[in-house]
């Protein structure tokens, strides 16, 4: 499968939530398993308080749909309890290499 379509969320944890950022993006991968068309997701960290989540699509839909889902959702309910407003880019896939 090929993806064309990224996203690329950063968020800032608040001061002393670091922890819980963390675990709330390891909860995070269990959502996007019933996603379809998230065909590889990616929760990182940035530095000390600065985490993100790096996630490819086939195509927009693909991506909308996600936009939509459960942890666009999860993610609106901990801004303002674990890190400040996110930051969403999406991002066109000009090369990757994902398993066979």
């Amino acid at each position: 499968m090929s993806v064309t379509k990224g996203l690329l969320v950063r968020v800032e944890a608040l001061p002393g939530k670091e922890d819980e950022v963390q675990e709330f993006l390891n909860v995070g991968r269990g959502l996007v398993e019933e996603e379809p068309a998230t065909t590889a997701w990616f929760a990182i960290r940035l530095g000390p308080s600065s985490f993100g989540i790096f996630d490819v699509f086939p195509d927009d839909a693909g991506r909308d749909a996600h936009l939509s889902g459960a942890v666009a959702a999860a993610l609106g309910e901990q801004t303002g309890k674990l890190f400040s407003a996110p930051t969403i880019e999406k991002l066109d896939v000009l090369a990757s290499k994902l398993p066979a």
